[in-house]
């Protein structure tokens, strides 16, 4: 709590210096010459007297308020998707700025979003996040250009503003190359019928993968389905029932992966025993859950929300460039989460599972037909 009895004047005493230096150093003011050890002087002497600086004449005298808005489309009811709003909140207390938050929905009409937008607007925000909950290409509100703004987990149909985005091809690669580092030299892909970015490049991951190991073709084959736990099962089943499948299936995302493992037990096969998978997104109350746990992607939601959120004070400031920004997105790692479902390949020699001799139609009951 700052304590309004205590003056700049008074930290000034305290720290053995200017009154100057005390406001270059509260005001995080770029072009001031102050030694490493002064700064943390004043800070020290500041956090001791309890001062804290004057928000109102800080607002009069730089034109800003230290808000910043942050449209979340359906994220703050998505619990993985929703550390991007910690990530955001963390870089802006860090910085000395605020969150407000407004809820949308990925259904909600342009003007919905417009004034949505303008709610923010109006409290006089010194920038706008704009937040999605998968990665997907966005007809951004008229009105977001405003002031400064940064799209998080997706990307404007107009290229107009700065966004960040997940490196959807270079975390398939990470997750192949798992498998072909288990020694797998059959590997399926389960994908999305989804027409969003992640779809497109997840597969081109996979594909130029393996393709660069010498292996495409039937030792890569691929099955889509709705990108949820039923369209994994499915997916998986027929691909489990091909005349030679894989060894290995890398799953679109944690959900397809459940799917998949149901459908692996379903045909007598153990994780990662007699087939290895790996999912995308380390959505943690699947991944962490199944049995064995899930190696998979994860998607950098946080690392996103705090990257926008500095980019987003940088450009307030003076100090970023959003206009150079916008003209392609950042695009950050999806590192590998390690846990239990990847394991060599089995002996070609010894059988797998219980399979007919001719593949299933009916793919909603067990297979018992070579019991």
């Amino acid at each position: 709590m700052s304590n309004k009895n205590i003056g700049i004047k008074d930290v000034a005493v305290a720290a053995g210096v200017s009154v100057t230096t005390v406001s270059h150093v509260l005001n995080d003011v770029s072009y001031a010459r102050i030694s490493s050890e002064t700064r943390a002087r004043v800070k020290s002497a500041a956090a001791q007297l309890g001062y804290g600086p004057n928000r109102l004449a800080q607002a009069l005298r730089t034109r800003r308020t230290g808000l910043l808005g942050l449209v979340s489309e359906d994220i703050a009811t998505t619990p993985h998707a929703g550390r991007i709003i910690l990530g955001a909140d963390d870089a802006a207390r860090a910085r000395g700025y605020n969150l407000m938050i407004v809820n949308t929905s990925i259904s909600a009409s342009p003007g919905s979003r417009n004034a949505d937008v303008e709610a923010l607007l109006e409290r006089r925000v010194d920038g706008i996040l704009y937040a999605t909950m998968y990665h997907r290409i966005l007809d951004v509100p008229g009105n977001l250009g405003s002031v400064p703004s940064v799209l998080v987990d997706a990307v404007s149909s107009r290229s107009t503003i700065a966004a960040v985005v997940p490196d959807e091809e270079g975390g398939a690669k990470t997750a192949v190359t798992a498998l072909l580092a288990a020694g797998h030299t059959r590997i399926g892909f389960l994908n999305s019928t989804d027409d969003v970015p992640s779809s497109h490049g997840r597969l081109r991951g996979f594909a130029d993968t393996l393709s660069a190991a010498g292996l495409d073709g039937a030792a890569a084959p691929v099955q889509t389905g709705p990108s949820e736990v039923q369209g994994g099962y499915e997916a998986a089943l027929r691909m489990l029932q091909l005349s030679k499948p894989p060894t290995g299936i890398f799953c679109y995302n944690d959900r397809m992966a459940m799917g998949a493992y149901r459908a692996a037990a379903e045909l007598g096969l153990s994780v990662p025993a007699d087939l290895s998978i790996v999912g995308f997104d380390d959505q943690e109350l699947i991944a962490g859950n199944l049995h064995p746990g899930l190696t998979t992607v994860a998607l950098p939601h946080y690392e996103m929300g705090a990257w926008a959120t500095g980019t987003l004070i940088d450009a307030i400031e003076g100090k970023a460039d959003l206009a150079g920004l916008a003209l392609q997105p950042t695009v950050l790692d999806c590192p590998l989460v390690t846990r239990g479902s990847v394991g060599p390949p089995p002996d070609p020699a010894t059988p797998r599972g219980n399979f007919c001799a001719a593949p299933c139609v009916n793919y909603s009951e067990r297979c018992i037909a070579s019991s």
